[in-house]
């Protein structure tokens, strides 16, 4: 992407009544001016929230906005580039169950109220091999998601990472948190239903790369203070290390990039929303 394109995607970013881009004074160690009012001041109902982490080009929550009209859903993301996508085919098709904000994720707590939120699905993120605390499952995230989530509020991890993924069940089993569902391989197995056919970008390519995608579902039940997990972190490191780079054919990156024009183009979706399967 030249550097005209993505001002002019910034520029136009400006004028989409969906995407809401607080400035960081507007965030940092202070509540947003939304914060527990966006049923009322967004979406003008009361219906549940469902947010998606790391949304990127919206794809996902798109896809879920359009099959469930009785739940809104929010997207957030850092790259404005990416959420440009998202956020004009929302403007274009009119949903009115679809937002995006762009911010850090780290300032989460300032945008959301408790008990404002039904769920998270977390797709693909960064998995975060060398630092532990920028993982979004980690303890720091956990506790922020905590403060927001209604009491059944469900969290739920679809990652091509296998390192991530066990990290995110040991944690689980270290916190004795509710685990619902678990699976290292969601297309090997029979759990590749309704609620987990949807693909996003990065699935579709890291499926077409041999990929097992994984899935974990919990809850964030336990109200003692949350520890970060102990296992076997350095043999998952290397596992992780070592699958994909035999993959990629180079040193690891989950930083993609795609020559013009090969751009892999997700599958359709058919996705439930975060709080139905419990």
């Amino acid at each position: 992407m030249s550097a005209k394109d993505k001002l002019r995607k910034f520029q136009e970013n400006e004028t989409f009544r969906c995407l809401f881009q607080p400035a960081t004074e507007e965030v940092l160690r202070k509540d947003y001016r939304l914060k527990g009012a966006w049923n009322r001041e967004v979406f003008r109902n009361d219906h549940p929230i469902i947010l998606e982490l790391g949304c990127g080009k919206g794809e996902y929550t798109i896809s879920l906005a359009e099959k469930f009209p009785d739940t809104n859903f929010i997207g957030i993301d850092i790259k404005g580039a990416r959420l440009w996508k998202g956020a004009k085919y929302v403007e274009e098709h009119r949903l009115q169950n679809a937002a995006f904000i762009r911010t850090r994720i780290e300032f989460i707590e300032s945008l959301f109220a408790p008990n404002e939120i039904a769920g998270i699905w977390i797709t693909f993120p960064d998995p975060q091999i060398k630092k532990a605390r920028k993982r979004l499952t980690s303890v720091p995230f956990l506790n922020r998601y905590k403060n927001f989530l209604v009491p059944d509020g469900i969290v739920h991890l679809k990652t091509d990472s296998r390192f991530l993924h066990e990290y995110t069940a040991a944690l689980a089993l270290r916190n004795r948190l509710t685990v619902l569902d678990a699976c290292t391989d969601i297309y090997g197995t029979d759990k590749a239903d309704e609620i987990l056919s949807i693909r996003t970008f990065y699935e579709t390519y890291f499926l077409s790369k041999g990929f097992p995608i994984t899935y974990l579902r919990f809850r964030i039940d336990n109200t003692e203070p949350l520890a970060e997990p102990q296992w076997d972190e350095k043999y998952w490191k290397k596992e992780e290390m070592k699958t994909k780079d035999k993959s990629y054919g180079t040193k690891t990156n989950r930083r993609l990039t795609f020559p013009a024009g090969n751009n892999p183009t997700p599958a359709p979706d058919s996705p439930i929303p975060g709080n139905i399967r419990k």
